[in-house]
């Protein structure tokens, strides 16, 4: 048997050479052998093992430290930052393609970001955020159950003095637009009545004033910092008088505090007033079938941490409003009547973004909208990274043999890997920058897009959010060259040996086959987008609202407004003028309205309307039965349905019966055909028209095509000549119509904006991709042109199968775009049929731009000369 050759321990033996200077190592390593052969031969083999390791151990002291032979790992970063400069020069196309790309999605997504941001911080800076609910109403009736916010002002007293878990009850009403003065200098202004627990709820800035006094008299008044500045011209307005007229009256108020409403509410004021002022003085009816108030509780904390808690109040206050309501009955009445109206809460912070309601429960709103952006902003960023990944592994290819060189001459894997993560992270936070700039310089002009006063506020969050998705991006580009190629064996990369594998030719189809689904997904919304708002800005509603003026009616036109109708009416230019309550998107609903035959199972909540003599005439209203208000009658106990009324109510031969309305008995003297004062979202709602002087506070005038400018100054001028001081402010109807669909015209803005930048990026790949393709065939296109291919057969051979990438993407596109347009449409009670020609040209529209990108620089490389082609290296 042979004896066990004895060798020291290996581990040891390395670790010693690693550790050690070269000009002791060959010494020491030799003595260390030899006394572990002289102990393992006169005493053991365990012994000599530990013997060398005590002995290496021994030897690692200062003295013995070997230099470092890895380069100085700040030179290196010089290195490869050099590298990376050289690289971007070397290949400047490239370079820009992919900078343009990426700085322009980046860019897109800040904005969004920024717009995103603005909208989740709406209603965000009240304190009490997480206690601050809304009671909103829920109305069943035989169509569905309604939400509103409105609720019985005697609320108030009753959750304050019944529900303990409710720590403040605030009572609040907007004024509406009326006037207010200092000495003769009138300004328009819109405030609230607000009763004095507001600031225990709301945290608005109070600039001066003492919270707990300055809404406890009816006296007072709290008016914003620029309201200030434009009646007291930068003088303390604390104490001091101003005048405010309402419906004729005016009363004279002393300033007790200033507010500043920040630019992230929603509900924006001029001034604050007491609200006992208008519970005790103004509000003409009252009781708990009125829904005259808006009211916000903040509820204690120990009841605002869960849902349950949340519930529990809700039937309290349910509770409360059942017992302190009571039933109205009269003749028309049926036993066993009730008022079908339960209560429900809604953060105050939720209502900007979730305003929507269907049978009592939220149903989205805004937010859709939100999360339609983040998902485009989600969309552009692809899209921009595909390209930029795209574009880094085809040009990667390329630089093999680069790789090869280097490896070759003993450059390490860790330094490649280093230098290619280096210039993909690099090109990253260029675009970064530049996208920053971008958006800097571009804000102005979105800000006047989307009607808002977006800034860029810097901070920690932000910025290693942005700084994350950018080196997310960055790894991810450059791990192809830096993870695969580094790898790969020097004699198989110089022998050309790498072969199609590398090229991950599949891996690039598949995301330009993404990139453009998402693009022609954007560009079909943007289309469906279009044409739906061209259908709701050309849609008959069933009235004529071209040329339609109205203006407040105020000061002496409260008490002589019937003087100054007829004067109007004499007007050149005028053809028609009367007193009016309606506005395109009022609102002002009633349950106040009883007929024979009413029961609990329909009752109706209707449109309600007060007009003037001739304002159904002069709105084109067509009559369907009986007669419209005629000046040849009394018609203060007429009343006028239109026809989803008279359906609701379920009478036959409606004309000449009596309803019971709040205000009295009504006689019906007519039915007029159904048309839309609200926007198109909104199904046409049981109306009814009264006359009542005192409630029509506006003026509507129907003004002759042509003559439109001359008129309005002639009709100032006699608003001027009957009511001096008063500002004199026409309105258009057709423009408030418009202003109806102020968001949905923002997100088609957006969405043209983004769309276009989308396929924009899109082109900009494939113009990278195709240049890549056509450097590297340059030979095969010269010997293609040597033996006779036209110039049409070299484009269609260098653009078919960027064609069939863009046509797989239409395919898959279209249906995605049908689905989600179909279900924005949703969103509209009365929407556009969707044609099918709008998916063919958005399919055919981005296979053209696509087409014309490629197929561009394809004629480009088929006209160059073959000699030329044929020399490249």
């Amino acid at each position: 048997m042979k004896k066990k050759i004895a060798i020291p321990p290996h581990f040891a033996t390395r670790l010693l050479t690693w550790f050690i200077r070269d000009d002791l190592a060959e010494g020491v390593l030799g003595d260390l052998e030899e006394k572990f052969l002289q102990v393992a031969e006169e005493r053991s083999l365990f012994l000599a093992r530990i013997s060398y390791w005590y002995e290496v151990v021994n030897y690692m002291r200062p003295f013995a430290i070997r230099k470092s032979k890895h380069l100085n790992p700040t030179i290196m970063v010089r290195h490869n930052l050099l590298l990376t400069i050289r690289n971007f020069k070397k290949h400047r196309s490239q370079f820009i393609i992919n900078l343009a790309g990426l700085s322009s999605g980046i860019a897109c997504v800040l904005f969004i970001f920024l717009w995103v941001t603005h909208e989740f911080q709406v209603e965000g800076f009240h304190e009490k955020e997480d206690r601050l609910y809304q009671l909103l109403g829920n109305h069943s009736q035989a169509n569905g159950i309604a939400t509103h916010y409105g609720v019985p002002a005697d609320f108030l007293e009753a959750i304050q003095s019944e529900v303990p878990e409710v720590a403040h009850t605030i009572a609040w009403a907007p004024t509406g637009e009326v006037s207010v003065s200092v000495d003769g200098n009138y300004h328009k202004t819109e405030g609230l009545f607000a009763s004095k627990d507001f600031f225990d709820g709301f945290s608005y800035r109070l600039l001066k004033g003492d919270p707990a006094t300055m809404l406890s008299t009816k006296s007072g008044i709290v008016i914003t910092q620029s309201l200030s500045d434009r009646l007291f011209k930068g003088a303390d307005p604390i104490g001091k008088a101003m005048e405010w007229h309402f419906s004729g009256i005016s009363q004279s108020l002393v300033v007790t505090g200033i507010v500043e409403v920040p630019k992230n509410t929603d509900n924006k004021f001029d001034y604050l007033m007491s609200w006992d002022y208008y519970f005790d003085d103004l509000m003409q009816y009252r009781g708990w079938s009125e829904h005259n108030a808006l009211i916000t509780v903040v509820l204690d904390a120990e009841f605002s941490k869960n849902i349950e808690a949340v519930k529990m109040v809700t039937s309290k206050i349910n509770e409360v409003f059942k017992v302190r309501s009571s039933v109205f009955q009269d003749d028309f009445a049926k036993e066993g009547d009730e008022n079908k109206l339960e209560f429900m809460l809604q953060k105050y912070a939720d209502l900007y973004l979730y305003d929507n309601y269907e049978n009592g429960k939220v149903a989205g709103g805004r937010i859709q909208y939100v999360h339609l952006f983040i998902l485009i902003g989600i969309f552009i960023l692809f899209i921009a990274s595909i390209n930029f990944i795209n574009l880094s592994t085809a040009k990667a290819i390329g630089r093999t043999r680069e790789i090869g060189v280097k490896k070759s001459f003993g450059a390490s894997r860790g330094s490649l890997v280093g230098q290619y993560l280096m210039e993909s992270v690099l090109l990253s936070l260029l675009s970064l920058a530049v996208a920053i700039m971008m958006v800097w310089s571009l804000l102005p002009y979105f800000n006047t897009m989307i009607q808002k006063d977006l800034t860029i506020g810097l901070n920690m969050e932000t910025i290693l959010m942005a700084l994350s998705i950018i080196l997310l991006v960055g790894i991810v580009a450059g791990s192809y060259p830096a993870f695969y190629l580094s790898r790969l064996k020097v004699l198989t990369v110089l022998k050309g040996k790498l072969g199609g594998k590398a090229g991950g030719a599949w891996g690039r189809k598949t995301l330009v086959v993404f990139q453009f689904t998402l693009s022609i997904i954007l560009i079909a919304s943007v289309m469906v987008v279009f044409y739906q708002m061209d259908y709701v800005m050309h849609k008959n509603l069933g009235y004529d609202r071209d040329n339609l003026i109205y203006f407040k009616r105020e000061g002496k036109l409260m008490e002589n407004h019937q003087a100054f109708i007829e004067e109007v009416k004499k007007l050149p230019g005028i053809s028609g003028a009367t007193l009016t309550q309606f506005r395109a998107g009022f609102y002002n609903w009633t349950e106040g309205v009883d007929w024979p035959g009413k029961t609990a199972e329909n009752s109706v909540q209707f449109q309600q309307f007060f007009s003037g003599i001739g304002q159904i005439e002069m709105m084109g209203l067509e009559i369907l039965e009986g007669r419209g208000f005629s000046s040849d009658f009394n018609e203060e106990q007429s009343v006028i349905f239109n026809e989803t009324a008279i359906a609701a109510m379920g009478l036959k031969d409606p004309v000449g019966k009596t309803i019971r309305h709040y205000s009295g008995e009504k006689k019906i003297i007519g039915v007029v055909k159904d048309f839309n004062p609200l926007s198109l979202r909104d199904k046409i709602r049981p109306m009814v028209y009264l006359i009542n002087p005192d409630r029509a506070n506006y003026v509507l005038a129907k003004l002759n095509k042509g003559m439109e400018l001359a008129t309005i100054r002639k009709l100032e001028a006699l608003h001027d000549t009957f009511n001096p001081g008063y500002i004199f402010e026409p309105k258009f109807v057709d423009q408030d119509y418009q202003q109806l669909y102020e968001s949905e015209k923002q997100i088609s803005r957006l969405s043209s904006l983004f769309a276009a930048l989308a396929i924009f990026i899109s082109c900009l790949g494939l113009y990278g991709l195709i240049s890549f393709t056509t450097e590297r065939r340059i030979k095969e296109i010269g010997i293609r042109k040597v033996l006779g291919s036209s110039a049409f057969g070299i484009v269609y051979l260098l653009s078919v199968d960027f064609s069939k990438m863009v046509l797989v993407a239409a395919v898959i596109a279209l249906p995605i775009s049908y689905l989600a347009t179909s279900s924005w449409l949703e969103n509209f009670a009365y929407h556009v049929d969707l044609p099918w020609w709008i998916f063919l040209v958005a399919g055919l529209g981005a296979f053209l731009i696509a087409w014309l990108t490629v197929g561009s620089q394809a004629y480009k490389s088929a006209r160059i000369n073959p000699a030329k082609c044929l020399k490249e290296d």
